[in-house]
Protein backbone atom coordinates (compact mmCIF):
# COMPACT_ATOMS: atom_id res chain seq x y z
CA UNK A 1 0.00 0.00 0.00
CA UNK A 2 1.27 3.58 -0.91
CA UNK A 3 2.05 5.88 1.80
CA UNK A 4 0.48 9.46 0.85
CA UNK A 5 0.70 12.53 2.55
CA UNK A 6 0.94 10.93 5.69
CA UNK A 7 -2.51 9.19 5.77
CA UNK A 8 -3.10 5.70 5.26
CA UNK A 9 -7.02 5.66 4.81
CA UNK A 10 -6.60 6.63 1.16
CA UNK A 11 -8.03 4.50 -0.98
CA UNK A 12 -5.11 3.03 -3.80
CA UNK A 13 -5.91 3.94 -7.26
CA UNK A 14 -6.15 0.96 -9.03
CA UNK A 15 -6.95 1.70 -12.69
CA UNK A 16 -8.47 4.71 -13.40
CA UNK A 17 -12.23 4.82 -14.12
CA UNK A 18 -12.92 5.47 -17.99
CA UNK A 19 -16.32 6.69 -17.91
CA UNK A 20 -18.65 7.25 -21.11
CA UNK A 21 -19.91 10.49 -21.25
CA UNK A 22 -23.50 10.55 -20.99
CA UNK A 23 -25.19 12.96 -23.30
CA UNK A 24 -27.95 14.76 -21.42
CA UNK A 25 -30.90 15.78 -22.70
CA UNK A 26 -32.27 19.43 -22.53
CA UNK A 27 -35.20 20.65 -23.31
CA UNK A 28 -35.66 24.49 -24.84
CA UNK A 29 -39.05 26.30 -23.59
CA UNK A 30 -39.93 29.04 -26.11
CA UNK A 31 -42.26 31.97 -25.05
CA UNK A 32 -44.17 34.51 -27.19
CA UNK A 33 -45.00 37.32 -26.20
CA UNK A 34 -47.93 38.26 -27.30
CA UNK A 35 -49.71 41.79 -28.20
CA UNK A 36 -51.18 44.11 -25.10
CA UNK A 37 -55.07 43.75 -25.13
CA UNK A 38 -56.66 47.03 -26.39
CA UNK A 39 -58.22 48.11 -22.74
CA UNK A 40 -54.90 47.53 -21.37
CA UNK A 41 -53.08 49.50 -24.49
CA UNK A 42 -55.93 52.57 -23.63
CA UNK A 43 -55.25 51.99 -19.99
CA UNK A 44 -51.31 52.87 -20.30
CA UNK A 45 -52.07 55.58 -22.50
CA UNK A 46 -54.30 57.39 -20.17
CA UNK A 47 -51.93 56.76 -16.97
CA UNK A 48 -49.38 58.32 -19.54
CA UNK A 49 -51.01 61.28 -20.28
CA UNK A 50 -52.15 62.01 -16.61
CA UNK A 51 -48.76 61.98 -15.89
CA UNK A 52 -47.74 64.27 -18.52
CA UNK A 53 -50.70 66.99 -17.43
CA UNK A 54 -50.06 66.78 -14.01
CA UNK A 55 -46.02 67.37 -14.73
CA UNK A 56 -46.80 70.12 -16.83
CA UNK A 57 -48.99 71.56 -14.35
CA UNK A 58 -46.42 71.67 -11.82
CA UNK A 59 -43.45 73.13 -14.66
CA UNK A 60 -46.09 76.01 -15.03
CA UNK A 61 -46.68 76.80 -11.86
CA UNK A 62 -43.26 76.95 -11.06
CA UNK A 63 -42.54 78.64 -13.64
CA UNK A 64 -45.16 81.68 -12.54
CA UNK A 65 -43.52 81.44 -8.80
CA UNK A 66 -40.26 81.83 -10.59
CA UNK A 67 -41.58 84.51 -12.71
CA UNK A 68 -43.43 86.42 -9.25
CA UNK A 69 -39.65 85.78 -7.51
CA UNK A 70 -38.08 87.58 -10.21
CA UNK A 71 -40.66 90.85 -10.34
CA UNK A 72 -40.27 90.81 -6.72
CA UNK A 73 -36.64 91.31 -6.81
CA UNK A 74 -36.21 94.23 -9.46
CA UNK A 75 -39.25 95.42 -7.60
CA UNK A 76 -36.90 95.91 -4.61
CA UNK A 77 -33.87 96.94 -6.47
CA UNK A 78 -36.13 99.68 -7.95
CA UNK A 79 -37.40 100.65 -4.32
CA UNK A 80 -34.02 100.52 -2.82
CA UNK A 81 -32.50 102.88 -5.91
CA UNK A 82 -35.46 105.15 -5.70
CA UNK A 83 -34.44 105.22 -2.03
CA UNK A 84 -31.01 106.49 -2.58
CA UNK A 85 -32.38 109.23 -4.93
CA UNK A 86 -34.98 110.38 -2.30
CA UNK A 87 -31.95 110.23 0.37
CA UNK A 88 -29.74 112.77 -2.13
CA UNK A 89 -32.58 114.91 -3.31
CA UNK A 90 -33.47 115.74 0.56
CA UNK A 91 -29.74 116.30 0.76
CA UNK A 92 -30.24 118.62 -2.15
CA UNK A 93 -33.41 120.60 -0.37
CA UNK A 94 -31.45 121.00 2.99
CA UNK A 95 -28.54 122.90 0.99
CA UNK A 96 -30.81 124.69 -1.19
CA UNK A 97 -33.48 125.82 2.08
CA UNK A 98 -29.75 127.44 3.81
CA UNK A 99 -28.87 128.70 0.69
CA UNK A 100 -32.11 130.85 0.56
CA UNK A 101 -30.94 133.08 3.89
CA UNK A 102 -27.62 134.03 1.83
CA UNK A 103 -28.89 134.76 -1.55
CA UNK A 104 -31.89 136.74 -0.51
CA UNK A 105 -28.98 138.95 2.21
CA UNK A 106 -26.46 138.73 -0.83
CA UNK A 107 -29.58 140.38 -3.06
CA UNK A 108 -30.02 143.18 -0.57
CA UNK A 109 -33.44 141.57 1.12
CA UNK A 110 -33.65 142.30 4.77
CA UNK A 111 -35.10 139.59 7.55
CA UNK A 112 -38.59 140.54 8.91
CA UNK A 113 -38.66 141.07 12.76
CA UNK A 114 -41.69 140.69 14.91
CA UNK A 115 -42.65 144.87 15.65
CA UNK A 116 -42.68 144.79 11.55
CA UNK A 117 -46.01 144.60 10.14
CA UNK A 118 -45.86 143.69 6.32
CA UNK A 119 -49.28 144.91 4.60
CA UNK A 120 -50.75 143.04 1.92
CA UNK A 121 -53.81 144.80 -0.06
CA UNK A 122 -56.55 143.00 -1.20
CA UNK A 123 -57.73 143.28 -4.97
CA UNK A 124 -61.05 142.60 -5.54
CA UNK A 125 -62.02 141.14 -9.28
CA UNK A 126 -64.65 141.41 -11.81
CA UNK A 127 -63.82 138.63 -13.64
CA UNK A 128 -65.31 136.03 -11.33
CA UNK A 129 -68.27 137.88 -11.34
CA UNK A 130 -69.38 138.33 -14.70
CA UNK A 131 -68.44 134.81 -15.58
CA UNK A 132 -70.87 133.30 -13.45
CA UNK A 133 -73.61 135.50 -14.95
CA UNK A 134 -72.71 134.49 -18.52
CA UNK A 135 -72.33 130.85 -17.37
CA UNK A 136 -76.16 130.99 -16.11
CA UNK A 137 -77.42 132.77 -18.82
CA UNK A 138 -75.66 129.98 -21.01
CA UNK A 139 -77.52 127.56 -18.69
CA UNK A 140 -80.79 129.20 -19.16
CA UNK A 141 -80.77 129.32 -22.52
CA UNK A 142 -80.97 126.10 -23.24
Amino acid sequence: MAYTRGNLAVKPKTQERVTQQRYKETTKVVTRRTGLPAREKFLYLLTLMAVIVVGGLLMSRYAHIYDLNKQAQSTIAEVKEDQKAIADLQVEKERLNNQVVENAKALGYVEASDKDVIFVPRTTTTNTSTGAESSSNAASSK
